[in-house]
């Protein structure tokens, strides 16, 4: 499985990912300005600041030539997941729906929350099982996810919500508890926590990240 990250200016989670990537496959480094994207298997949209979060988170990266090859990469039915900032770029992009908003207090949050896998239909949740906790850490200020009432019930209906923050754990005032949601297709996904910062116990007290990021392999297997 050789895994695609995106680099934009001000990304900073990319070589996280890599790192991540590389504990279950080969992953390689996509500047913003490239559109090529053979040999990928997947693609992950990485956290951060990408192009100084001006206008409103994501809303530049969102024209980017190599989000215009992700775009359809993920038409052909190729993995995308956007992590945090990735998240927001995805929604920006029409990829995900939904908005990400300031978080509810207003202020830059970062810790440890939980998260229950609510559809493990999706590409990215293959190795999980519905109800299953993760253990992983959020780090944003703009990461609460909205949605109209109608949408998030078609959303609900689709099976299109893939996590929740555990009950008291919202960290930012998310709709519904919701950390991460896909498409329809269940090939794209985004969340705000960072998986990729919990795939060592040692270092951190958890590697549930690394079920997400082993699940591609899965589905391709």
């Amino acid at each position: 499985m050789r895994f695609g990250v995106l680099q934009f200016p001000g990304s900073c989670d990319e070589r996280d990912a890599i790192a991540a990537c590389g504990r279950v496959g080969e992953a390689e480094m996509i500047w913003h300005e490239s559109t090529d994207l053979s040999g990928v298997d997947a693609v992950v949209v990485p956290g951060g600041f990408s192009y100084g979060d001006y206008l409103r988170v994501g809303a530049i990266a969102r024209f980017a030539p190599a989000m215009e090859a992700v775009t359809r990469f993920a038409a052909d039915g190729g993995p995308v997941l956007g992590i945090c900032n990735g998240f927001q770029v995805l929604c920006e992009a029409g990829l995900l729906p939904g908005a990400l908003l300031p978080n509810e207090g207003r202020k830059f949050l970062c810790r440890q929350v939980d998260l229950e896998v609510v559809s493990a239909d999706s590409v990215w949740l293959g190795a999980t099982e519905p109800g299953q906790t993760l253990s992983i850490p959020v780090k944003h200020a703009n990461g609460r996810w909205f949605a109209p009432d109608q949408t998030v019930d078609a959303l609900e209906e689709a099976g299109q919500i893939a996590l929740r923050y555990a009950a008291g754990q919202n960290p930012n005032g998310s709709t519904r508890d919701i950390a991460g949601v896909t498409n329809e297709a269940g090939n794209v996904m985004g969340l705000m926590p960072h998986p990729e910062h919990a795939v060592d116990a040692a270092l951190t007290g958890s590697a549930d990240g690394l079920e997400i990021f082993r699940s591609p392999a899965l589905a391709t297997a």
